[in-house]
């Protein structure tokens, strides 16, 4: 049994076509064909099974709980823990100089290689067999969902905790920005008023240091 009939079998495959499966396994580092066309495809085809599967197994989500357990089920350290369990950084194919800087073990390569073999599923036999192949990657965490509520980011659930007790939003403030264009460091405040309170947080974006000051305001609000 060689390589691809092992990956083949770990996974529940029977590919026709090999040719497809070796592309989707393929790095650009290892040349032509690689498996960025079948990682677009995959792509695509997994955030809509995840969504279906969402949408009739959970009916009493509204949109933006569904939109969240959606995002954390196809975000890239997730995808990377599946190929982790399928041990499919054995399989994938890259040139030296990527094999020796350890690609075969990064998240995103692992991540790629997840949605590029969905999409040469769908390429060699079909909807129904690359549908089945994301409902069985998933088939654990489909089951074991982390609750909605959790994964509202920090900023969303601070806003909520301030108008639940009736208070104003928080402000956020860029009180410093240092470095260069390719580097910059970006230093946040946060500031509820109606508490008279004022947290900060340093990140390499705005977006970043905005949502560690309101995880921080947060915590000195609850405790």
């Amino acid at each position: 049994m060689n390589a691809l009939q092992r990956l083949c079998k770990q996974l529940g495959l029977n590919f026709t076509d090999q040719a497809l499966l070796r592309e989707a396994l393929s790095h650009r580092s290892y040349g032509t064909p690689n498996y960025e066309r079948l990682e677009y495809l995959g792509d695509s085809l997994l955030n809509f099974v995840i969504a279906d599967e969402l949408h009739r197994a959970h009916s009493d989500l509204d949109e933006g709980d569904l939109s969240r357990l959606r995002a954390s089920l196809v975000r890239g350290s997730t995808l990377a823990e599946i190929a982790r369990e399928y041990q499919l950084g054995d399989f994938l194919l890259m040139g030296s100089g990527e094999l020796k800087s350890g690609g075969f073990d990064r998240d995103s390569i692992l991540a790629d290689v997840v949605e590029s073999i969905i999409g040469a599923t769908l390429r060699d036999a079909g909807f129904e067999a690359a549908r089945a192949l994301v409902v069985r990657l998933y088939s654990k965490r489909l089951v074991n969902l982390p609750s909605a509520e959790t994964l509202k980011d920090s900023k969303t659930r601070l806003q909520e905790f301030l108008q639940g007790d009736g208070h104003a939003l928080p402000v956020y403030n860029v009180i410093e920005k240092t470095g260069q264009d390719h580097n910059l460091s970006f230093t946040v405040e946060c500031v509820v008023k109606a508490q008279n309170q004022r947290t900060t947080a340093t990140a390499t974006s705005r977006r970043k240091a905005e949502q560690t000051a309101a995880q921080t305001m947060l915590e000195r609000l609850s405790s």
